[in-house]
C-alpha cells in the first residue's frame, strides 16, 4: 500500500506532461493570441511599446503557468500560508516604497517589474483560505470560531488596498473571498444578514468615498450628466459596441479607436476595441473561450481528490468569472467603472501574472488529482 501511494506522488515529468490539460493550454494560446491582435490594434495597427510589452509579457509568464503545473500540490499547498504573507507584506511595502501614477499608489518596484500586489493578492487569498477551510469538517464550517481567521484574512488586504486607494480592487477581493468563503460551506443566513447590514450602512459608506469615487457613481447613474468629462469614457465606449453591430467593422477599422474618441483602450477597455471590430459575433466566441476556460479550471476541481484542490479550483474559477463579469458589464455600462482588468486581454502585468499563477496552480491540481494531502 505504501509502495503504491509513493509511486502515484512521484511522477515522472512525462508522466505529468501527459497528464496537463492541453484543451485548458490550448485556450489559453487562444485568449493570447487575440489578445496581441487586439493589443496592435489598439496602436493602430503598428507593433509599437504596448504590443511588445504584452507579448513579452504574455510569453514569459505563460511559462510560469507550465512551469508552476508541475510543481507537486502539496507544494502548494504547504506554501500557501506563506505565499499570502509575502503579498501582505508586499502591500505593506507599496505604502513606503510604492510607485505612484494618476495619483493612486499600487505598485512596488521589483527591478524586472513594477508589481502591482493588490493583483496577486487575488490568487493568495483564495489558495490561503483553500488551505484553512481543507481540514474543516462541513459539519463546524458555520462555527464562530472558524470565521474569524477568514475575516480578517479578507479584511487585512483589503483595508491597504483601500488606502492606496483602490476601491474598485478592494471590492473585488472582498467578492472573491466571500465566494470561497461560500463554497467552502458557510451558511446563506450569514450573507444574507450581511447584505442586510452593509445596505443600511451605504449610506455612511458613501459619506466617507473620495470625491472621483463619488464621481463614479454619479456617471454611472447618469453618463449625460456631464458627457465631455466624467461620462466620456463609458458613453464612447457604449457608442463603440453599439457601433459594431452583428458582424463588426472589420479589424483594424474601428473608427472610435483609430479616430481616438475611446481613451484606456488597451487596458480596461480592451473589450470595447474589440467589439466594435467583430460584433456581437465575434463578442460571443470571446465570451465562448472564457466560459470553456472556466468550465475546464471547474472540471479539474471536480475530478480531484482532495478538498484543497477542489476549493482552490472551484474558488479561481469563481473569481475568474467575476472578473470577467465585472469588466464586461463596466465597459457596457452596467456597473460603475472600477478599473478592474479583463483577464489576459487587457494590458497589465500584475494582473496577467496573477492570472498565470492561478492557472499554473489550476493545473498542479489536475497532475495530482488522485493525490491526498495531509
Amino acid at each position: 500500500m505504501q509502495t503504491e501511494y509513493f509511486q502515484k506522488n512521484n511522477k515522472t515529468i512525462i508522466d505529468k506532461f501527459f497528464a496537463l490539460d492541453f484543451i485548458l493550454i490550448f485556450l489559453v494560446l487562444i485568449l493570447g493570441a487575440i489578445s496581441l491582435f487586439a493589443m496592435y490594434s489598439t496602436e493602430k495597427g503598428n507593433f509599437n511599446y504596448y504590443t511588445q510589452s504584452h507579448l513579452y509579457r504574455f510569453f514569459i509568464f505563460f511559462l510560469i503557468f507550465i512551469l508552476f503545473s508541475f510543481v507537486k500540490i502539496q507544494v502548494w499547498f504547504k506554501l500557501s500560508y506563506i505565499f499570502y504573507f509575502i503579498v501582505i507584506l508586499l502591500l505593506i511595502g507599496v505604502d513606503f516604497f510604492g510607485i505612484t501614477s494618476s495619483g493612486s499608489k499600487r505598485w512596488v518596484n521589483l527591478f524586472f517589474i513594477n508589481l502591482q500586489p493588490s493583483e496577486i493578492m487575488k490568487v493568495s487569498l483564495i489558495i490561503f483560505l483553500a488551505r484553512y477551510y481543507n481540514k474543516i469538517p462541513s459539519a463546524e464550517v458555520n462555527h464562530i470560531k472558524f470565521m474569524i481567521i477568514p475575516i480578517f484574512a479578507i479584511f487585512i488586504p483589503v483595508s491597504f488596498v483601500v488606502n492606496q486607494p483602490d476601491l474598485g480592487t478592494a471590492l473585488l477581493i472582498v467578492i472573491t473571498g466571500l465566494f470561497v468563503i461560500w463554497l467552502a460551506g458557510i451558511s446563506m443566513k450569514y450573507f444574507i444578514f450581511s447584505s442586510i447590514i452593509v445596505t443600511c450602512l451605504m449610506p455612511v459608506v458613501i459619506a466617507f468615498l473620495k470625491p472621483y469615487q463619488k464621481l463614479r457613481i454619479l456617471t454611472f447613474l447618469n453618463p449625460e450628466r456631464d458627457p465631455l468629462g466624467a461620462g466620456y469614457q463609458i458613453i464612447q465606449s457604449k457608442i463603440a459596441v453599439g457601433s459594431g453591430g452583428l458582424t463588426g467593422k472589420g479589424y483594424l477599422k474601428g473608427s472610435q479607436s483609430y479616430l481616438d474618441y475611446l481613451p484606456e483602450k488597451h487596458t480596461d477597455f480592451i473589450f470595447t476595441l474589440f467589439s466594435e471590430e467583430f460584433g456581437f459575433v465575434g463578442s460571443i466566441l470571446l465570451l465562448s473561450i472564457y466560459a470553456l476556460i472556466i468550465y475546464r479550471i471547474t472540471k479539474i476541481g471536480t475530478q480531484s481528490r482532495s478538498n484543497f484542490s477542489k476549493l482552490f479550483c472551484y474558488g479561481f474559477a469563481s473569481a475568474f468569472f467575476i472578473f470577467v463579469a465585472v469588466n464586461m458589464m463596466m465597459v457596457l455600462g452596467l456597473l460603475p467603472i472600477v478599473g478592474s482588468p479583463l483577464p489576459i486581454m487587457s494590458y497589465g502585468g500584475s494582473s496577467m501574472l496573477s492570472i498565470m499563477i492561478g492557472l499554473g496552480i489550476v493545473m498542479s491540481c489536475k497532475i495530482s488529482a488522485n493525490d491526498e494531502i495531509s
